[in-house]
């Protein structure tokens, strides 16, 4: 129950509410690992203002969040991130059809 709760709230979450999430968990990870900001920048090459703009702030590239993860060994949590649903109704997963991706927008 405690894990659907969780996944209900992730779903109502604003881009910038999601942005400071992420930013408490990583920081989170980087004292249970037992980095200092210092550290954890070096490791990564990242700056150690751009981590603690991310930190207190949440703002940072791609770039440099996957560089983060990286260092602290969780690079893999990204790989499934965006992936295309195999399923979106209960019959395409009884008959095994899923949609196909189009090659274009068309809005």
């Amino acid at each position: 129950m405690l894990c659907y709760s969780v996944i209900m709230l992730a779903n109502l979450l604003t881009p910038v509410e999601t942005q400071l999430l992420l930013a408490r968990r990583l920081k989170a990870l980087r004292l249970i690992v037992g980095y200092k900001r210092t550290t954890l920048a070096h490791r990564a090459g990242v700056s150690e203002s751009s981590l603690k703009r991310f930190e207190n702030e949440g703002e940072i590239s791609l770039k440099n969040l996957l560089r983060l993860t990286h260092a602290l060994g969780r690079l893999q949590e990204f790989s499934s991130l965006l992936e295309a649903s195999e399923a979106e109704t209960l019959a395409e997963l009884k008959t095994g059809v899923t949609k196909k991706i189009p090659k274009r927008g068309r809005v």
